[in-house]
């Protein structure tokens, strides 16, 4: 059942796609060329905001070789 769920996802996105593509006008816009630099604040701005809200998991993976109390310390 849920492959068959899945297929039908797949036809329906690609018949969706192929209708878009046959479908498609001339644009008559002019394209700034600092368009590109808002693209990049923006994926920079998501990377960022995901690191801050993950920080303590990626420190959890990445502290994870050391043990968190050294021998040393528990005398």
């Amino acid at each position: 059942m849920k492959t068959l769920k899945l297929k039908f996802l797949a036809v329906t996105v690609l018949l969706l796609l192929a209708l878009g593509v046959s479908l498609e006008r001339p644009a008559y816009a002019y394209v700034d060329p600092g368009s590109s630099l808002l693209f990049f604040q923006s994926a920079s701005a998501v990377v960022t905001g995901a690191l801050f809200y993950f920080r303590r998991r990626l420190k959890m993976l990445i502290g994870r070789g050391s043990s968190p109390s050294s021998p040393a310390s528990k005398k």
